[in-house]
């Protein structure tokens, strides 16, 4: 990682280089956890986007206000995660999760510290249970960080609930966020994009 764009991400993060957010942000790239299933933003790689251009957060000399989210990281089936900022509705610095068999934000109950560190140590594991099948560690840890697998019938659907039974591919991630924030804005309007 270079040292310059992790000092630049620091700075339009507006956070310390001593808290969690920092540390990541100053000296890695990002974190693969659990074979690869959490893919958790640093400083920005190649394959994977800073903390924050994935939030869109301006130059600190343009912001205004603080951001209505903050994208940390994301899943290997496109679930994302991110801290509330005010706009998620759940609590402002919980981290939160936008799940692919949801597609709704919720609170997981705790802060960016929990998060890393449940999902490094494998504490994350039960609450993704629904979400995995047999063999799902060397499949996933195939995948690289800037893509994600692709899931039909999607975990959403009744028909994608199974999803040893559903077919997947390899997709870019982007992709996946781009499917997912449309489905969800289709079943909230009942109209679709």
């Amino acid at each position: 990682m270079d040292p310059e764009q992790g000092r630049e991400v620091l700075r339009h993060l507006q956070v310390t280089a001593g808290s969690p957010l920092g540390v990541l942000a100053l000296n890695s790239g990002g974190v693969l956890a659990d074979h690869g299933w959490f893919r958790i933003l640093g400083g920005g790689s190649e394959r994977m986007p800073d903390l924050a251009s994935a939030s869109g957060l301006a130059s600190p000399d343009e912001v205004t206000g603080p951001p209505p989210y903050l994208m940390v990281g994301y899943d290997v089936l496109g679930g994302r995660f991110a801290i509330d900022g005010g706009g998620l509705g759940v609590s402002p610095g919980e981290v939160c999760y936008f799940g692919p068999d949801s597609l709704t934000w919720d609170g997981l109950g705790g802060g960016h510290g929990d998060f890393v560190a449940a999902a490094i140590g494998g504490h994350l594991a039960p609450a993704f249970a629904a979400l995995r099948w047999p063999g799902w560690e060397d499949e996933v840890a195939a995948v690289p960080p800037h893509q994600g697998l692709s899931v039909y019938p999607p975990p959403f659907s009744r028909e994608g609930k199974d999803i040893a039974a559903a077919s997947r591919r390899v997709v870019p991630v982007q992709e996946l966020f781009s499917f997912y924030d449309g489905a969800a804005r289709q079943i909230r309007t009942g109209q679709p994009d």
